[in-house]
Order: C-alpha cells, then structure tokens, then sequence
C-alpha cells in the first residue's frame, strides 16, 4: 500500500508539470507531498530526459538496468514505454539483463552499462571509468552518471514511498524479466 498520499499540486507547479509531462503520474502526485522539492525533482529530470548530449536511447537502457537491478516494476513499465519510443530494440531490451555476453550491444553501450552498475553498486572504478572514457567526453561522463545516480534515486523513492503503478500503465505493464 502507498505511503503517502497522492496530492494536488498548485497551480504554477501544476503548469509546469502540464508542459513538461501532461497528466502527472503517481510518482509525481506522491512527491506533491512536497511541492519544493517537486518542482526542483521536476527540472532535475527534465534536464536529464530532455537536455542531454547523449542519445535519448543510450539513456533509456541504462534507466531500464537500473530498474532491473533495483527490481523496480513501476519504473520498468514506465521507462518501457519511453524506451520504445527512442527506438530502442526489442532485441536489446530482451537481452538487457545479460549485456555483457549478448551480441546486441556495442562497446558504447556496454561501457554505459557498465557504469550503470557500477552506480547502482556505488563502486565506479578506476577500469570503468577509463572504459567510459574511451567512448565519452567528460561532460557526457557526467551526464551518463547523473542519468544513473538520478534513476537509482527514482526506484529508491519509489521503494521508500511504495508509489502505486498507474492505472493506465499497470494494464499494459509488461513484468521485469
């Protein structure tokens, strides 16, 4: 059962959300709990979506490890979707939970991989750092970094808050593998 209450937003925080993601989903109306935050949570993550240098699919698969690692239903069937929209593959999201031995990934994804456990496992070493480097420059390094520590956030609020899956989303929602 949820935590905290689904809440209303006011109306500029409101807006902003409208702009940014149309209905807000759970996640969202259970962060409302704290409209501050919310707002700064909302600019955070619009940031990463949507104001990155690297590719919006690149991004997609490290937030689908991440929500496998973490075994995070709601933030799995959401970012599916997402995924799938920045034509990720079917294939590459088939065999996401065995990227270091599947033919579907090329070094730059295996090295975004890579730091995306690293993240999740709080231990980026000196060998995955100097294999990110090789395919990154240091601001895109930041941002494939902040792009995992942010969904490792996600999945962890998500746990704390225990946010219900979104109706629309639970009747499609395909189970993590």
């Amino acid at each position: 059962m949820q935590r905290v209450p689904n809440a209303g937003f006011e109306p500029v925080l409101q807006k902003r959300l409208d702009e940014l993601w149309g209905k807000p989903v759970n996640l969202y109306r259970a962060l409302g709990n704290h409209p501050a935050l919310t707002a700064a949570w909302t600019e955070f993550a619009d940031a990463i979506r949507h104001h990155s240098r690297t590719p919006r699919a690149l991004r997609e698969l490290m937030i689908l490890r991440t929500a496998q690692i973490a075994r995070s239903e709601y933030e799995w069937a959401h970012h599916l979707r997402m995924a799938r929209k920045a034509a990720v593959s079917e294939a590459k999201i088939a065999a996401l939970a065995r990227w270091r031995t599947a033919g579907e990934f090329d070094a730059k994804e295996r090295a975004a991989l890579a730091l995306t456990e690293a993240v999740m496992a709080c231990n980026v070493t000196d060998a995955v750092h100097a294999e990110v480097k090789q395919h990154f420059s240091d601001a895109e390094f930041v941002e494939l970094s902040l792009t995992a520590s942010f969904y490792a956030m996600v999945s962890r609020m998500l746990d704390a808050m225990r946010v219900e899956m979104d109706e629309d989303v639970r009747e499609h929602a395909p189970k993590l593998p």
